[in-house]
């Protein structure tokens, strides 16, 4: 089993949308089995909160539902019980990085690292912003999560 952490600031819009766009690519590929997806932001901003309602109907009208899932803060242990920990931002990597133990061995980067043919390094906080940064963040984290899917593939970490 795969553990994929994936982490934004206060875990109400990028990284709830990445795991359920990544949930939903799974399901597809029948390789729901093989992972698993948790979210989590470095600040608790929206600790036990829903996901904002514009990250929820965009996640939806790609075919995921993030509507059960609640905001947490990135714990210590996050670090020991996942594989990959991947953030959203430069800013977001610079809070792991601080936060990760030294014997960890958890892969921590930017989740854009898995779409290098964007062109882009970090996906920005829709926050803000209105529906079109929240369909542009989509497109990112479903490049992405192909990205990071082709990844483990490669290294023949699913079948």
């Amino acid at each position: 089993m795969i553990r994929i952490l994936f982490v934004c600031l206060g875990n109400i819009c990028r990284s709830p949308m990445a795991e359920g766009l990544m949930r939903r690519r799974l399901e597809l590929e029948g390789l729901e089995d093989q992972l698993e997806l948790d979210s989590c932001g470095v600040g608790d901003y929206h600790a036990g909160d829903p996901p904002d309602p514009r990250a929820r109907r965009e996640a939806q009208r790609r075919g995921a539902d993030i509507e059960a899932l609640r905001a947490r803060r990135l714990r210590r242990d996050d670090f020991e019980r996942f594989d990959y920990l991947l953030c959203m931002d430069d800013s977001n990597l610079e809070a792991l990085r601080a936060m990760a133990p030294p014997e960890s061995r958890a892969h921590v980067g930017l989740l854009l690292d898995f779409a290098p043919s964007r062109g882009e390094r970090e996906i920005d906080d829709p926050w803000f912003g209105g529906a079109d940064n929240f369909t542009r963040v989509a497109d990112q984290l479903e490049a992405a999560c192909d990205g990071l899917l082709d990844h483990l593939r490669g290294q023949g970490r699913l079948h």
